[in-house]
C-alpha cells in the first residue's frame, strides 16, 4: 500500500476545493519592502527587497503518483491564493526537498516552459536529478551548512528532522545514506541585513539553536503531525522553535489547510497556533492562506 501522503483523499473527484479567503496583490508590492504571501501548503511568494522568490511551488489540484493516467495523490482542500496565470515571474524558485508535495514536477515544468532559461532554482542535496531536464537559468543543490548567493540574496541550507525519499525505495539520509541519499533543507535567506527562515518540513528538533543569526521572520510548517510526529512538528513545537530557538520576531505558518495529509481536523493547526502564539515572545505574521505579510522600512504590518 502507498504511504498516506501518496494516497488520494478524493479519488472520485467529487469534492471541490474551497477558494482562499484572501488574495495577494503582488503588482502593488514595492522593491524597498519585504512581502511574504502564503499561496497554500508550503508555497510562499516572497518579494525580498525586489528579488522575487517562490518556495516549494505546488499550484495544481493534485500531487502524487500518476498511475494509468490518473493522479492518485491527495487533492487540494483549498485552491492556491494565486493561480499559475496570476503568479508573477519568480527570479528564484527555492525547493526544500523532493517530496511530491514540495517538488511538484508539473508546476515546475509550467514555470520553466513559460519562462525558459529565466529562473534560478536552488534545491536540496541529491534532488536536482528529478528536475534537471527542465529549462532553468541555473539549477544548484546546497547541502547542510553550505551557502550560495543569487541576485543579492544569500541562501544557507540548514539541517532539519525529516526524510528525503521521493519514493519509498530510494536512498535517503534519514535511513543513514548520508552521501548517496536524498536530503531535506530548511533555508536561511538574507538580504539587506534582514533574515527569513524557510522551514520547509521538519519535526520538532533543536538544530536551529546552532544558527547564531537573528531571524526576523520564521516560516514554519504546522500540519500533518497526527500520526506523523516523527516527521512533522505541531503548532506548539513550531512556536517553540521559532520563538525560543530562532528568536524570531514573527512566525508565518505553512503546510496546513491545503492537503489532507494527517488525521488531525483540518482547522486544528491554525486554531492551535492562533491560541498559543500569545504564550511566546513572537508575533503572528499572518494566519490564513492568501494573506500577505508586509515589511515596510522599519516596521511590520499586515
Amino acid at each position: 500500500m502507498l504511504p498516506a501522503f501518496l494516497r488520494g483523499n478524493n479519488i472520485s473527484g467529487k469534492n471541490i476545493p474551497a477558494s482562499a479567503s484572501f488574495k495577494p496583490e503582488p503588482s502593488n508590492w514595492k522593491n524597498d519592502e519585504i512581502n511574504i504571501a502564503w499561496i497554500g501548503h508550503a508555497t510562499v511568494l516572497i518579494n525580498f527587497f525586489g528579488t522575487v522568490i517562490l518556495t516549494d511551488p505546488v499550484l495544481f489540484e493534485r500531487v502524487g503518483l500518476y498511475i494509468l493516467g490518473t493522479n492518485w495523490g491527495p487533492s487540494r482542500l483549498t485552491y492556491p491564493a494565486l493561480s499559475f496565470d496570476e503568479m508573477p515571474k519568480p527570479d528564484i524558485i527555492l525547493i526544500s526537498h523532493a517530496h511530491l508535495d514540495h517538488m511538484d514536477f508539473d508546476t515546475l515544468s509550467e514555470f520553466t516552459s513559460k519562462y525558459p532559461n529565466q529562473i534560478d532554482c536552488i534545491t536540496a542535496y541529491n534532488t536536482k536529478d528529478v528536475i534537471e531536464e527542465l529549462n532553468w537559468k541555473s539549477l544548484l543543490e546546497i547541502d547542510w551548512g553550505e551557502e550560495t548567493e543569487s541576485l543579492g540574496v544569500k541562501f544557507k541550507a540548514l539541517e532539519v528532522k525529516h526524510f528525503g525519499w521521493r519514493f519509498p525505495w530510494e536512498w535517503d539520509r534519514s535511513k543513514g545514506y548520508m552521501k548517496e541519499g536524498r536530503s531535506y533543507n530548511a533555508v536561511l535567506l538574507e538580504k539587506n541585513g534582514k533574515n527569513i527562515l524557510f522551514g520547509g518540513d521538519t519535526a520538532y528538533q533543536e538544530l536551529f539553536k546552532n544558527i547564531n543569526t537573528k531571524v526576523d521572520v520564521a516560516i514554519m510548517p504546522i500540519g500533518a503531525y497526527v500520526p506523523w510526529r516523527h516527521n512533522h512538528c505541531n503548532p506548539e513545537e513550531a512556536l517553540i522553535m521559532a520563538s525560543e530557538h530562532l528568536n524570531a520576531d514573527y512566525v508565518i505558518p505553512i503546510h496546513t489547510k491545503t492537503f489532507k495529509q494527517g488525521t488531525e481536523p483540518v482547522e486544528e493547526p491554525l486554531n492551535w497556533l492562533r491560541k498559543s502564539v500569545n504564550n511566546y515572545n513572537i508575533k503572528l505574521g499572518l494566519d490564513d492562506i492568501g494573506q500577505t505579510f508586509n515589511f515596510r522600512k522599519q516596521h511590520l504590518t499586515l
